[in-house]
């Protein structure tokens, strides 16, 4: 993939650290050492330093050059405790229960290492659930300034020049909230149009709000949050081209974008598609990934305050490292 590609070149001279913090499976330990023969970062491994070699050696994986941080003898781990408390304070989070989540979960400790600037990003998932990887990101880095909602995109690449960017879109909330507010939808399209411009180097972002209706065709509960999220958008004076509501066909295809939204700068020509809920986004995305044969980058977390990503526990050893670049690309 050129997008991959491209980000590994960008920010191969830039000196980032991801942390990869389930070390205990097999296919993180393969990515690190991908990852460490492209250069691209310095893969970052949690846990005791002998039983990850261990790990490797039984595995057959080479991690020569990987940093290996054991939150049992870290210089800095007092502070991650004393941080956390702090963090949690008002959830009645102690010292001691903070030292011990810092000590024996490794999502926590691998968030407080993104959270303190010790490393630039997480990439975790493959051995733990959804749930528990965005638990540690909200409660130790938290969400965007300005956006209280944490939600997903995928970047979509099809043979369809015609579409989109030359055949690229990318569509939200496909992974995180079953039935956003019209709230969470105006945050998932500033979230996703940063990760359009980060990560895909979308340079012209031009979002439409899908529904089944197009500019007051129908009106119903689930028209009308659609239409209360666009003039969200609009009071938040955001920076980047978005309308709505617009059924599908008429956010892609010029000639019926004349015909039912006349005079819009989105409608015809938008390269980002802002789903009304997670079915709808769900099956629409793998729609296009089974029909047109679409290669599917994603689902990628957004809306945090720092990098920390998600994967499927199904996920490949290229996926690992391919989410390793994007979060390294991400980072400031």
């Amino acid at each position: 993939m050129d997008l991959i590609q491209n980000l590994k070149d960008q920010v191969k001279p830039l000196g980032k650290k991801i942390v990869l913090p389930e070390y205990h499976d097999d296919r993180v330990l393969f990515a690190t050492e991908i990852i460490l023969k492209e250069g691209f970062c310095t893969p970052v491994l949690v846990g005791n330093p002998a039983d990850i070699e261990a790990a490797a050696k039984a595995a057959g994986a080479s991690i020569e050059g990987a940093e290996i941080i054991d939150p049992n003898h870290y210089d800095r781990f007092q502070e991650m405790v004393d941080t956390f408390v702090e963090l949690r304070a008002k959830k009645g989070m102690t010292p001691e229960k903070a030292e011990e989540t810092m000590k024996k979960d490794e999502l926590f400790f691998g968030a407080m290492l993104v959270r303190l600037g010790v490393v630039h990003g997480m990439v975790a998932g493959s051995a733990s659930p959804t749930a528990n990887v965005l638990r540690a990101a909200l409660q130790v880095v938290g969400t965007t300034p300005g956006l209280k909602t944490v939600s997903s995109s995928m970047i979509m690449f099809t043979d369809k020049k015609e579409y989109g960017d030359e055949g690229m879109l990318i569509f939200s909330d496909c992974g995180v909230l079953p039935n956003p507010t019209s709230e969470q939808l105006a945050d998932i399209a500033e979230s996703t149009v940063e990760k359009a411009r980060r990560v895909a180097g979308m340079a012209d972002p031009r979002v439409s709000m899908l529904s089944f209706s197009t500019k007051g065709s129908a009106s119903t509960p689930e028209v009308d949050k659609v239409v209360e999220a666009v003039n969200i958008l609009k009071e938040r004076n955001v920076d980047f081209k978005f309308d709505g509501e617009l059924q599908l066909d008429a956010s892609i295809v010029p000639s019926v974008a004349e015909r039912k939204a006349p005079g819009s700068h989105v409608a015809g020509k938008a390269n980002i598609l802002i789903f009304p809920d997670l079915q709808a986004a769900n099956i629409g995305y793998k729609l296009v990934q089974r029909f047109a044969d679409a290669t599917a980058i994603g689902p990628l977390i957004q809306g945090l305050a720092q990098p920390i990503h998600d994967l499927s526990r199904g996920c490949s050893v290229q996926d690992i490292v391919e989410v390793s670049a994007i979060a390294a690309a991400e980072s400031n």
